[in-house]
């Protein structure tokens, strides 16, 4: 047991995941007949809880060996192989020396930077530089995946960083690889919809059509009610009615932002009322207002000035329109499309279908009250 129920990094338990029985019902279905999935929703949705659940199911754990990498933070083809075999070796841990030995006879090239000891404890002594020939690198890690004496499930996170890597071909490399990998399944996991639905939706990219496409939305509303209620009654605590449907609807749904809020709530009081929603969120942005203050003084003026205007209209469209620009005191159009454009690629703003909004919610909230 743990002291606060709802979890804001990493998996637990099934006992602190909220519902998502239908999802996981899915995605285990596909992964266990033989389907790649492509799995699209916005970050902090809960992708990655989602992937440890579904990981977590006894099947799943009987029967084959998962995998789940995530390359957010690459930068290159170097990067990402360093995380796979990074990612693949920690997970083998648990099924001792042997399992980490069947690896590296296939994957010599790591061999030298992985060490035991008396216990047959693996620990992995290697930097991303000593990946010295990444693509050998990966090839003879597919080979381990082909080969594995269990069917494998490798899940990618964040799998649209490759297409900003300086490397030519990252895609079809990997396409070919999947495809002659008899013996494993992939789930590609992205945040970042219309570069995700190209991906795998488009006729001229390397990986269209070879898998099943999965949106994932939020958790209902009655669901998220019925697990806060479970847990703050077994808490010998309460929670008044309307304060999950107050913090959902400001969060849009969003799992990340409703489990931070409820985990604020729960370690501050007993008896939780609607109008300490506001208390709750005051508290976690005042926690976060020196990062907020240091990420506006990175920015150039006009690139300030479009983030707090967005983050007070909370939902933005048309804003290179007059009506936005003379409303937030902008200097011109084509320097609020300049900003934006670089707003987005900094990840500070998202734009779907037309509409802009500020990607951290917190950051939002701040904004609208500085």
């Amino acid at each position: 047991m743990i002291d606060n129920p709802f979890i804001t990094y990493g998996y637990e338990s099934a006992e602190y995941f909220c519902d998502r029985q239908e999802e996981t019902s899915t995605l285990t279905s596909l992964l266990v007949n033989g389907n790649h999935v492509a799995l699209i929703s916005p970050r902090r949705m809960g992708k990655t809880g989602l992937l440890h659940h579904c990981f977590a199911q006894p099947q799943m754990q009987e029967r084959y060996y998962t995998f789940l990498i995530d390359i957010y933070a690459t930068k290159n083809l170097q990067d990402m192989v360093f995380q796979m075999g990074r990612g693949i070796v920690t997970r083998l841990k648990s099924r001792g020396q042997e399992a980490i030995d069947k690896f590296l006879m296939f994957v010599t090239s790591l061999r030298t930077g992985i060490s035991f000891d008396g216990q047959g404890n693996a620990s992995w002594n290697l930097g991303v530089g000593d990946i010295t020939s990444p693509s050998f690198t990966l090839e003879e890690i597919f080979s381990y995946l082909k080969s594995a004496d269990k069917r494998c499930i490798v899940a990618i996170d964040e799998f649209q960083a490759i297409t900003d890597y300086p490397e030519q071909n990252v895609e079809e490399l990997l396409r070919t690889y999947v495809q002659d990998c008899r013996n494993a399944v992939f789930v590609f996991s992205g945040s970042q919809k219309r570069m995700m639905s190209e991906m795998f939706s488009s006729p001229a990219r390397p990986f269209y059509q070879s898998t099943s496409m999965m949106f994932l939305k939020p958790v209902e509303l009655s669901a998220y009610e019925s697990f806060a209620q479970h847990h703050f009654e077994k808490a010998h605590k309460k929670v008044a009615d309307g304060v999950v449907k107050t913090i959902y609807n400001r969060f849009d749904g969003t799992t990340w932002y409703i489990q931070k809020v409820l985990n604020q709530l729960f370690a501050i009081s007993d008896d939780v009322s609607v109008d300490a929603v506001d208390k709750a969120v005051t508290q976690i942005i005042l926690q976060n207002e020196e990062a907020y203050k240091d990420t506006l003084f990175q920015l150039t003026l006009r690139q300030r000035d479009l983030l707090v205007a967005i983050g007070r209209e909370g939902k933005a469209n048309q804003i290179t329109g007059m009506s936005f620009v003379k409303r937030h005191h902008l200097s011109s159009a084509s320097s609020v499309q300049k900003a934006a454009q670089v707003l987005v690629d900094k990840q500070l703003l998202t734009h779907q279908q037309g509409v802009y909004e500020v990607y951290d919610k917190f950051l939002a909230e701040w904004l609208r009250v500085m």
